[in-house]
C-alpha cells in the first residue's frame, strides 16, 4: 500500500498542475473580458503620463478593452509601483513605471517595500527620455568641450537642475562629472517649472534634462542644446549631436519608462499585452506622437525588458556607490 500511495502522489500533482495550466490557458484565450487598469505612478500630465496614453489608446483598439489610467504619484514612482507589486497576477492591473522606481531607487532607497526585478513580469519598453546636455545661453560655452574645459578649472562653480535626488537628471549629471573629471553642484527642484526661469538667468546654467523640461527654453533662445547622450541622434533634435559625436564617448544616459506586471501574471497573458504594445509602438502615427514628446520609442521582448533593468540597475549602482550618495530613509 505505501508503494502505490507514493506512486498515487507525483500523478495527483501531474494532474493538479495539468489543470493549473489549462485553466491558465483558457483564462488568456479569454483575455481581456473587462477594462484593464495601468498604475502610472506619476502626475496626470507629466511626461511619463503623457507617452503612456497615447501608447494605451492604441492599443486599447486593437486589445478589444479600454486601459484605465490610474495615477498614483509619490515618493519618486514608489508609491504606486509598490502598490501594483501586491495585486493579484490576473492581467488585469499593470503598471507603467519610470527608471528610478523600477531600477535606480532600489539602490538608493534602504527600503522601497518592493523588488523591481522579484515583483514584477517585465512586459514592454514604454519610451526612453534620453538625456540632453542644455547649457544656458549666458554661459560660454557653444559644444561638449567647450564646456568640460570651462568646468574644469572651476570646480563646484557650475551648477545644474534636476527633479530631485535619485532622478536621472541628477544621476546624469553626476555620471557626466565621473567621465570628464569635473564637479558640478546640483540643485534639485520641487517643481521642475520653477528651473527653467534659473536657467535662462545663468543662475543653474546647466541641465542634464528630457527634452520635454527645457523645450521651451531651447525655443526661446534661452539655452542651447550640446549634446543629446545616446547612441543615436533625437528626432526631436536631428541638428544636434550625441556625445559621442560631440567627442565623448560612451556618455549614454536616460529616463525611460516600462510596463510591467504582478510577478505570476501567465506567461500568454503578458504575451499578448506585449504584442498589442509592440504593434502600437510600430506604428507610424504612434511613434511620431510619442517623439513629438520627446521620447524615443524602442521594442524589446518581455526578456529583453527584463535584461535590461538588470543592466540599468548594475550600471547606476556602480555610480551611484562612486559618488557615494547617501541612501534614502
Amino acid at each position: 500500500m505505501r508503494n502505490t500511495n507514493a506512486q498515487c502522489v507525483p500523478f495527483a500533482a501531474t494532474l493538479a498542475l495539468a489543470a493549473l495550466l489549462t485553466g491558465s490557458l483558457a483564462h488568456a484565450q479569454n483575455y481581456p473580458a473587462r477594462p484593464i487598469q495601468v498604475i502610472v505612478p506619476f502626475a496626470g500630465g507629466s511626461a511619463s503620463d503623457v507617452v503612456t496614453r497615447i501608447l494605451l489608446e492604441h492599443a486599447a483598439k486593437t486589445i478589444g478593452q479600454p486601459f484605465i489610467i490610474d495615477n498614483r504619484p509619490g515618493a519618486g514612482g514608489n508609491t504606486g509601483t509598490q502598490a501594483a507589486a501586491h495585486v493579484t497576477p490576473d492581467g488585469y492591473t499593470l503598471v507603467a513605471t519610470g527608471s528610478g522606481s523600477a531600477a535606480i531607487n532600489k539602490i538608493l532607497y534602504r527600503d522601497l517595500g518592493y523588488d523591481p526585478q522579484k515583483d514584477f513580469e517585465p512586459i514592454s519598453l514604454v519610451g526612453i527620455f534620453p538625456i540632453v546636455v542644455v547649457a544656458s545661453a549666458q554661459l560660454p560655452v557653444k559644444s561638449l568641450a567647450d564646456l568640460i574645459a570651462y568646468a574644469k578649472p572651476r570646480p563646484g562653480e557650475l551648477n545644474y537642475g534636476s527633479v530631485g535626488i535619485g532622478s536621472s537628471q541628477h544621476l546624469s549629471g553626476v555620471y557626466f562629472g565621473q567621465i570628464t573629471g569635473t564637479k558640478l553642484t546640483h540643485v534639485p527642484y520641487r517643481n521642475i517649472a520653477q528651473y527653467a526661469p534659473d536657467l535662462i538667468s545663468g543662475a543653474v546654467p546647466l541641465g542634464f534634462q528630457w527634452l520635454p523640461n527645457v523645450q521651451a527654453t531651447l525655443d526661446s533662445g534661452g539655452a542651447r542644446a550640446l549634446a543629446v547622450a545616446a547612441r543615436t541622434r533625437m528626432a526631436a533634435l536631428p541638428n544636434v549631436p550625441t556625445a559621442a559625436e560631440a567627442g565623448l564617448p560612451n556618455y549614454e544616459s536616460s529616463g525611460w519608462f516600462v510596463m510591467l506586471a504582478p510577478h505570476g501574471m501567465p506567461k500568454p497573458i503578458v504575451a499578448r499585452v506585449n504584442k498589442e504594445l509592440t504593434a502600437a509602438l510600430s506604428d507610424p502615427a504612434v511613434r511620431q506622437r510619442i517623439t513629438e514628446q520627446g521620447a524615443e520609442p524602442v521594442i524589446m521582448t518581455p526578456e529583453q525588458v527584463g535584461a535590461f533593468m538588470g543592466a540599468e540597475t548594475a550600471k547606476w549602482r556602480d555610480i551611484i556607490s562612486k559618488a557615494k550618495i547617501p541612501q534614502i530613509q
